[in-house]
């Protein structure tokens, strides 16, 4: 659903632009179902491709971009894409590169399993925007066609899930009222067993997509948390000609 030109996500990537102080490249993913998994993955690590070969295009002169300081963020169907983008980039990203993935902004991320969580029977038909049905039928038009709600995209809290050796520290923040919150809390389990560094965010009243609203409190609250993030993990400032990190949304 909806497009990087659509004003609600168009808006939010600004605020992140100016709250973080970095370069947003806003990435439109070819969507299902016409363009089923693993579309949008393909097209997410193909960004990345592109600007380790070509840069960040049309930038005003003197904003310059360290490709060593790249953060992945995306939010809902986003915060699924970049964990498979990053992972895949992580365990074959061309030689040489000159992309780093220095960390994943992982905003109330997308996943799911046949199992049918605590929060998702508690808050289904309350909580708006994500019910049972919407979300049965949101992955039977994105996975491929007879695979069940464990397929790999999904269910990426399996313990067997394959996760690279390079895989970026991450933070994860999670909404009160959101029904997929369960997911996202064993999705920064399953990262810390794994042995990768996590922090999660908790925004107890934060229902699914909370951030797309500038007035709630909790949106400027998401975006400092996000900075923090960045500036914790970026290229150290003394290192030669510093700059901004790209963020992927």
């Amino acid at each position: 659903m909806f497009s990087a030109r659509q004003c609600y996500f168009d808006r939010l990537c600004r605020r992140i632009c100016r709250g973080v102080g970095a370069v947003v490249v806003s990435v439109e993913y070819r969507l299902a179902p016409e363009h089923p998994y693993p579309a949008a993955y393909d097209d997410a690590v193909d960004t990345l491709r592109f600007i380790d070969a070509n840069g960040v295009p049309g930038l005003d002169e003197g904003v310059r971009v360290d490709h060593s300081s790249c953060f992945l963020a995306g939010e809902s169907a986003g915060g699924n894409i970049i964990h498979h983008a990053a992972n895949r980039w992580a365990a074959a990203a061309p030689t040489p590169s000159s992309v780093r993935l220095a960390g994943l902004i992982s905003v109330q991320p997308y996943f799911g399993g046949e199992e049918r969580t605590e929060s998702e029977l508690r808050l289904d038909g309350v909580a708006p925007i994500v019910t049972l049905r919407r979300a049965d039928f949101w992955w039977r038009a994105f996975l491929p066609e007879g695979a069940s709600r464990d397929h790999p995209a999904a269910h990426v809290t399996d313990e067997n899930a394959e996760l690279a050796e390079a895989f970026p520290p991450a933070m994860v923040l999670v909404g009160g009222f959101d029904p997929l919150q369960d997911w996202q809390r064993r999705y920064a389990d399953v990262l810390r067993r794994k042995g990768k560094t996590v922090e999660v965010v908790e925004f107890p009243d934060g229902i699914h997509a909370f951030y797309l609203f500038p007035d709630l409190p909790d949106t400027a609250r998401a975006i400092e948390r996000m900075r923090t993030f960045v500036e914790s993990n970026r290229t150290s400032p003394s290192a030669p000609e510093p700059s901004r990190g790209n963020d992927i949304d």
